[in-house]
């Protein structure tokens, strides 16, 4: 064995559990569990072989977070059974083996996964993490756009069944500010179109050489009636909707005068980290040079508040994070409130960012994420001095 072949497998060694993988095996040959591997996710059912029933409708699926990275089927298929019959649970998985922290169950009717919710969100497989269970959005709709102005409806969905599958119907749309020609297109479940969304983009380059975008696109409304969930102990607990004064709190007035007297952007500033870009009218630093926007997109925004407070004589910010709730996007919500001793007021906010592999890599996050809403309200506030 050479040298690469062995650094590669103690490099993977170091990443899974090999007892949860033995024990999965196990399970999976004493079971008769069978479980297929597609496009970075690993499936059950669909339905499985038992099922008895009609195939699922809309709301019947949940999805699931924070799931441990070493936790696995034989763990997570009891579990989520054991409040009905699953028609079919989708673990996503990486290249090294452990799973990415999240997964869909679905189930036989609404009210299923609705008690699923109510049982299972909060529920602790490991010391200290808890699941977040919400209802899966399920978005079956596809925005693709940069398609030829000529593009005829009946000739894209002929195409789109021949590269894919579950395609159900196509319209086009086009404007103002839409370049080319924009296309709708509804599949009949939420995997179909997820697949879809994988393997679309390099199909019409590599058929057509067509560089088209595609993006999810949002129809359907959120629902009003998901089952309250009642609090949890641990780092990430049960989710609780932020105060409203959290949200709409007001900027601080008060700026030091160095600060005030000195409105330049900070580097970095055209990228946000883990929430909404910055505001259309600002001007980028980035536009000025391709390789000094790669640079400064590269730099922390902690690091950059920092480095400000320090030079303007502010003081140290002083951050206190804490987690909010998990959306049905997959994505984890954290409020946050930053104190620097030269402002009078505390920055106060709700960020968003994806699900890591652990609660310390996540709660650095959303600390990025709000140094980075720090720094553009800062910066507007120079801009109105």
């Amino acid at each position: 064995m050479n040298l690469t072949a062995v650094m590669m497998e103690s490099k993977q060694s170091q990443v899974l559990n090999l007892e949860r993988v033995q024990e999965l095996e196990t399970w999976l040959k004493t079971t008769n569990t069978k479980l297929s591997q597609v496009n970075g996710q690993r499936k059950y059912g669909g339905p499985p072989e038992v099922w008895d029933g009609p195939t699922p409708g809309a709301r019947c699926e949940v999805f699931i977070s924070q799931i441990p990275r070493d936790a696995y089927e034989d763990l997570l298929i009891p579990l989520f059974s054991s409040v009905g019959p699953l028609w079919e649970f989708r673990l996503m998985m990486n290249f090294s083996g452990q799973n990415r922290g999240f997964a869909y169950a679905k189930y036989g009717s609404p009210a299923v996964a609705t008690d699923a919710m109510r049982l299972l969100h909060g529920h602790m497989l490991d010391p200290g993490s808890r699941l977040s269970v919400r209802r899966s959005t399920e978005k079956r709709h596809l925005c693709i756009g940069d398609l030829p102005a000529a593009t005829r409806p009946e000739d894209l969905l002929q195409v789109l069944h021949s590269l894919t599958e579950g395609v159900e119907r196509v319209s086009l749309k086009a404007g103002l500010g839409i370049e080319g020609v924009s296309a709708i297109v509804a599949f009949s479940s939420h995997h179909s179109a997820s697949m879809a969304k994988k393997v679309l983009v390099e199909a019409f380059k590599k058929q057509f050489a067509l560089s088209v975008s595609i993006k999810w696109q949002s129809t359907v409304k959120p629902s009003q009636d998901e089952p309250l969930q009642k609090p949890s102990k641990g780092l990430l607990p049960s989710p609780l909707k932020p105060p409203q004064h959290i949200l709409s709190s007001p900027r601080p007035s008060v700026l030091p005068p160095r600060l005030a007297r000195q409105p330049s952007i900070p580097p970095g500033f055209c990228r946000a980290v883990g929430g909404p870009t910055a505001p259309q009218h600002l001007p980028s630093p980035c536009s000025s040079s391709s390789s000094q926007g790669h640079l400064a997109s590269t730099v922390s925004p902690v690091m950059l508040l920092r480095k400000m407070c320090e030079a303007t004589g502010a003081g140290q910010p002083l951050y206190e994070i804490h987690y909010s709730h998990a959306g049905p996007d997959g994505f984890l919500y954290f409020t946050y409130k930053v104190c620097i001793p030269g402002i009078t007021m505390a920055f106060k906010g709700l960020v968003m960012i994806l699900p890591g592999p652990t609660a310390t890599s996540m709660l650095e996050e959303a600390q990025r994420a709000a140094a980075q809403q720090v720094l553009q309200r800062l910066y507007t506030d120079q801009l109105v001095q």
